[in-house]
């Protein structure tokens, strides 16, 4: 696959068909949340829909584990997206069909096997970077894509964000529009909106706010990791956008909203990572990360490093 040089929304390839099937696998190592990634971390692993069997996700199955060389625990579809900016040859727009699965960590470290038809290649969790000969399969940390969603080590620079988001609110066309960015903008990101003039007067404004609900725009919510995606997206924050001007930007700017991917496979993560993080609170699926034998310790690990957010030990073995 040649090297982009459009923008990262644009294509830099032409498909031949019109559906691809995007997998975005996850796995836990030392405690770190991970995707598999392609294409020196610019892609997710994709190609094209090759229908043979009757379920879609069975063949996606199959086609997984014979990349991973790894049986998938748990597989879902996450969504269906349209990308207009990329085109086959006959001028119709993609369709990605995106699955989430969830691979267990290896126990033994195996090599990247290659399919025989025209999809990426991938690894077994076990190896978080690059497999030898293989220099296109990486496991990479979700945060590298995602660092505002770090909440375990005040590593995060959500304040920066923050402060760009409410220039992009102030810049709108109406106050009707102001006042639905700022409110958008305080209901993902979190904040203590009473030390805030501007935000304050918005919803004072409001007639019949009650305190329940103006306490929900100072809470992070982990679940709002699309949500907030889509936010820089639209705000032209991220290279993604066909919004972005780096030249207004800090130069730092990249180390505090991560490092962008090709196409809206970004995007396909932060789904992920939103579906992931409410599922956990209500179905055990994080067993399906888990080894075979693991101690609440681990598994309370394992938790905050998919929600991104420190647990209190007591509430969570309860």
């Amino acid at each position: 696959m040649r090297v982009m040089s459009l923008s990262f929304s644009h294509a830099h390839s032409e498909g031949s068909g019109t559906t691809e099937v995007v997998a975005v696998l996850i796995a836990i190592t030392n405690n770190s949340a991970r995707v598999l990634t392609v294409d020196g971390g610019k892609l997710l692993p994709n190609g094209p829909l090759m229908p043979l069997h009757r379920s879609l996700q069975a063949g996606v199955r199959q086609w997984v584990e014979e990349q991973t060389q790894q049986p998938l625990g748990y597989i879902e579809q996450l969504y269906t997206f349209v990308d207009t900016n990329r085109r086959n040859k006959e001028g119709h727009a993609l369709v990605y069909v995106s699955y989430m699965g969830l691979v267990q960590e290896a126990v033994s470290q195996a090599g990247i096997t290659t399919s025989s038809q025209s999809a990426p290649v991938a690894a077994v969790a076990q190896s978080p970077t690059t497999v030898e000969g293989q220099s296109s399969a990486r496991w990479r940390d979700w945060y590298t894509y995602f660092p505002w969603e770090n909440h375990l080590q005040d590593q995060t620079n959500s304040s920066q964000i923050i402060e760009k988001l409410k220039q992009w609110a102030y810049a709108a066309d109406s106050s009707v529009e102001r006042t639905k960015r700022l409110q958008r903008i305080y209901l993902c990101w979190g904040g203590d909106w009473e030390e805030d003039s501007d935000f304050r007067q918005v919803i004072t404004s409001e007639e019949g706010r009650s305190s329940s609900a103006k306490e929900m725009f100072s809470q992070w919510v982990a679940e709002h990791a699309l949500l907030r995606y889509e936010m820089l997206y639209e705000a032209g924050l991220i290279p993604e956008s066909p919004f972005y001007n780096a030249i207004r930007l800090p130069k730092n700017w990249q180390q505090v909203t991560g490092e962008p991917m090709y196409y809206d496979h970004r995007r396909v993560i932060a789904t992920a990572i939103s579906r992931l993080r409410a599922k956990i609170e209500y179905r055990p699926l994080i067993f399906g990360l888990m080894p075979e034998e693991f101690t609440l310790l681990q598994l309370q690990q394992s938790v905050e490093a998919l929600s991104g957010v420190p647990l209190h030990k007591q509430n969570f073995r309860r």
